[in-house]
């Protein structure tokens, strides 16, 4: 059974309530639990248990692994047990499971070595052995076992030999019954039931392969291999053993552990689990004598422990005599005073214990409240205080750009259009779609001159057409959902005035070859907005398009002529059939996003999107482990630099040896010159100057050697400092790759701030990489706030009550966010000043910001000059409906000046 923190894990048991169910309503439906066996009445105890059980926290108690769910931790016993009863020898399995079943004894480990003594030299039949034979193992079956009778007789066990089983006596047919009883001890055993004098007769089956054949000896038995293996011969314990794999304490524990069980009482004793015993022939019922002696043995532990208990309580306060047959009539006054005073001193002594207990609290939350606070912490456990006040730390958060976010004004919308431009720039080079601005993008969307199409959404629109063509799709799927919306609302029902009937006869001849049309680049991508109706013929559904009628209806029919110039979102009824070329321009920005978000999030399932994606996981496989390799380069240059920095101080500071190796004149030699022969003093003056040279000269060159070694260290250091500076720009690259390629998987944000406000950042992912600020190209350039999710607005309000009178004040009455609200910011520095890097989440998110600081700014910079420099010109202004006029050249606009550079005109 796996156990959680050490104890055993207890499965849980039907309420009451199922359990009268089974009379009273059998069809009742309940939760099962199939792994474990077991029901559950409610959906929420089924789901918890279930969070329990997938806890890496259980263990296997026979291998000991740790950190398992409970599924994991119940097959690694299971394949333990498999293998355990695999190798253990089977016919002593069931003399075992006899020896311990009944046995009191504390530790499992004594049980182990009771049996280990028992059992290591006494075999049974049909065992498997080694028999040594003249120093070489054999591997052996045990085909006969004498009992100790027989030893000293040949005959009588040749006799036995042939005696059939109805004639035998007990100890005949199960030896080693007298010595294998634990409860006899063991001296008494092997002198009545002696292992050395039972005989065993042994078949040779084969050579040990695993030592035998390495050891020299058997080298020299390969010649009577021949006549041994195959034989039969008579054996005793001392020439025969097991092997390791089948019989060790290590095994014998885990046989018998997972074979017995305990009750956790005192004194309980080891039984063998009943389906266990019933198979292996093993009694479940215990002896009466057997009953008495556990009795008397759980009696004198429990009387132990009471006595163990009493002592430890105290000696009472006085002691008592023994009252004679004369005092026992006497008044039992002084007895009764003196139980009065220990309950007295009782009762102060548990007063003195709760007074140092709330003392001893008292004491801890002191201690709590003077306890430092170690940073970063939790985000809302911070406070701005009068210091930080002092230091400057900005009390509200900048107010982030709401209103100038395009289609930000109804719910979802500008998320939508958000991940549209994401999409179409992250898979941009699969998608064969040049990179361009989520201003541009947002502009186009507006655009709403028929006679001047707008590059942008024809290039998108058919490249995203040509990629669904390998996407699986039902023919007419939108029909036959009108089809059923007719059935459902009546053939009368309309919408804009049209009815089912008319949209259905106006779509019949329009799109039917969308996967064949050619659609081509160099002639407009012309015909893409039937290519397009058509697509949505066959992928779109009311179920998975909801607007899907409304927006057919304003395709195919437009309003009264006196009224076309008005946008089909002014006006309520559409009777003038048209075609779907001319009133893509009528539809609302709102509705043009919701056809290419419906087109995208088709996209993501095709082969061209989910090669790209596997291509992306790839590198980004290889650039973890390069970047590994190239920190760990890194940090070997930085170690020898500090080694070489260490050499090149120490031999710059120490002296250059000329000096301290040149010796001094010894004023004592000229004393000589007086009392001693001239010449040879001149002689021994001559050799001292002659040593002197010498000594200078290795002197000047042991500094030049010290010299060249400095100049070598410091050329390595430097040498080694460009390394690492190389290494350092490679590691950038690193990062800008990963990110590029990250896109192509999946989208994070930078981080959180400390109201689970989410921070974007969408530049540099997939193909949005190659918008390089410094050649005034950028994505959105901006960063963006998303509002907590709904998770995270619960987890605020669960940890702090007033949080929302908090984000009143922190943020401000119109910059507190919604789970689905979006804002903007155009420059960084005030946002990250309001940062506080004492919490966990916007310490994270500061670090992320700094680290991608540059090119962050940078583009914020390019938009910022782009849309000034734009709004200076007159002919340039941007008008959010785009309707000409005297002034305005909406062909000069920026996304209609768009190319799509990666468009495949060989064949598009």
């Amino acid at each position: 059974m796996p156990t959680c923190r050490r104890k055993r894990v207890v499965l849980t048991e039907p309420t009451e309530e199922l359990v009268r169910a089974l009379e009273t309503d059998p069809g009742r439906e309940v939760f099962y639990l199939e792994e474990t066996g077991e029901i559950f009445e409610t959906y929420e105890s089924y789901a918890a248990r279930m969070s329990f059980y997938r806890l890496k926290q259980f263990q296997c108690e026979v291998t000991g692994k740790s950190g398992l769910d409970y599924f994991q931790a119940v097959e690694s016993e299971r394949q333990e047990a498999r293998t355990m009863h695999a190798r253990f020898s089977e016919p002593l399995k069931s003399p075992v499971l006899r020896a311990v079943q009944w046995q009191v004894m504390g530790r499992l480990d004594h049980l182990v070595e009771a049996v280990f003594d028992r059992f290591k030299d006494r075999y049974f039949k049909s065992e498997k052995v080694l028999v040594d034979i003249e120093g070489v193992k054999y591997y052996g079956l045990i085909e006969k076992v004498y009992p100790p009778r027989f030893s000293a007789d040949q005959q009588a066990r040749d006799a036995f030999k042939d005696t059939d089983l109805s004639e035998r006596t007990l100890d005949e047919e199960q030896p080693h019954l007298y010595g294998g009883d634990l409860n006899i001890p063991i001296q008494e055993a092997n002198t009545k039931d002696n292992p050395e004098l039972y005989y065993y007769w042994v078949h040779i089956l084969e050579l040990e392969k695993d030592k035998g054949e390495k050891s020299k000896v058997a080298k020299t038995a390969t010649e009577k291999d021949t006549k041994v293996i195959g034989s039969v011969m008579e054996c005793q314990c001392n020439t025969l053993s097991r092997d390791r794999l089948s019989f060790s304490k290590s095994i014998l524990r885990r046989f018998i552990r997972d074979c017995v069980d305990r009750d956790a009482a005192v004194a309980s004793p080891w039984t063998v689990k009943p389906l266990i015993a019933k198979h292996y022939g093993v009694s479940s019922i215990m002896p009466e004598e057997t009953r008495k002696g556990v009795e008397d043995i759980k009696k004198g532990e429990i009387d132990k422990r009471k006595k163990v208990w009493e002592d430890r309580e105290g000696p009472p306060t006085k002691k008592q005599k023994k009252m004679t047959a004369g005092q026992e009539g006497k008044d039992p006054l002084p007895f009764v005073v003196g139980r009065k005073e220990r309950e007295a001193q009782e009762k102060a002594e548990k007063e003195r214990l709760a007074k140092e207990e709330a003392e001893a609290e008292r004491i801890a939350v002191e201690k709590k409240k003077k306890r430092p606070v170690r940073y970063p912490t939790e985000d809302l456990d911070i406070r701005i205080n009068d210091k930080d006040k002092k230091a400057g730390i900005h009390l509200q958060r900048p107010m982030a750009q709401r209103s100038g976010l395009p289609c930000n004004d109804s719910p979802n919308t500008f998320e939508s259009m958000l991940l549209c431009w994401n999409f179409l720039n992250a898979y941009g080079e699969p998608l064969h779609v040049w990179h361009f601005t989520l201003d541009d993008l947002a502009c186009a969307l507006q655009h709403t001159m028929s006679d001047l199409p707008c590059p942008l959404l024809g290039e998108i629109h058919s490249n995203l057409i040509y990629n669904l063509r390998t996407v699986p799709f039902t023919r007419h799927n939108a029909t036959l959902s009108l089809l059923k919306l007719k059935e459902t609302f009546g053939s009368e029902h309309e919408v804009f005035g049209v009815t089912v009937e008319q949209l259905m006869g106006a779509l019949a001849d329009v799109g039917n070859n969308w996967e064949r049309v050619p659609l081509r680049h160099g002639e407009g991508r012309e015909g893409w907005e039937d290519a397009l109706v058509g697509c949505l013929k066959d992928h779109a559904t009311l179920e998975n398009f909801p607007r899907l009628r409304e927006i057919l209806t304003q395709l195919f029919f437009s309003p009264p002529q006196d009224v076309s110039e008005t946008s089909c979102s002014d006006v309520q009824t559409l009777t003038h059939p048209s075609l779907p070329a001319e009133r893509y321009y009528s539809l609302s920005p709102e509705d043009r996003l919701s056809i290419l978000s419906f087109f995208c999030n088709l996209a993501v399932s095709s082969k061209t999107v989910r090669s790209h994606m596997e291509t992306c996981e790839e590198a980004l496989t290889e650039y973890r482990k390069t970047k590994i390799d190239v920190n760990r380069l890194k940090k070997q240059h930085l170690q020898d630099m500090s080694a070489l920095a260490v050499e090149a101080e120490i031999t710059q500071n120490g002296t250059n040896g000329a000096e301290e190796d040149t010796p001094m004149n010894d004023g004592s030699e000229l004393s000589d010159t007086s009392g001693g022969d001239h010449s040879s003093v001149t002689k021994r003056k001559a050799t001292k100057k002659q040593d002197m040279r010498v000594a200078n000269a290795k002197a000047r060159g042991a500094a030049r050697a010290k010299q060249a070694q400095q100049k070598q260290a410091l050329a390595e250091h430097r040498r080694l400092d460009e390394e690492v500076s190389k290494l350092e720009r490679r590691l950038e690259s690193i990062e800008r790759e990963f990110r590029q390629h990250v896109g192509g998987v999946r989208a994070k944000p930078l981080g959180k701030d400390r109201f689970y406000n989410r921070i974007w950042w969408f530049d540099g992912l997939g193909c949005t990489a190659a918008n390089n600020p410094a050649l005034g190209q950028y994505g959105t350039g901006r960063i963006f706030i998303q509002g907590p999710s709904e998770f995270d607005l619960d987890i605020l309000k669960r940890r702090e009550d007033g949080v929302d009178a908090r984000r009143l004040e922190e943020e401000g009455e119109e910059g507190v966010l919604g789970s689905s609200d979006w804002a903007a910011y155009s420059t960084l520095e005030e946002y990250v000043a309001w940062l506080n890097p004492k919490g966990h989440r916007e310490l994270a998110l500061k670090t992320a910001l700094t680290k991608w600081w540059v090119p962050i700014t940078a583009g914020m910079k390019k938009r910022i000059a782009e849309l000034n420099a734009y709004l200076k010109l007159p002919d340039a202004r941007r008008s959010s409906r785009n309707k000409g006029g005297p002034g305005h050249d909406i062909s000069q606009q920026p996304y209609m000046q768009w190319k799509n550079r990666r468009a495949l005109t060989h064949n598009q």
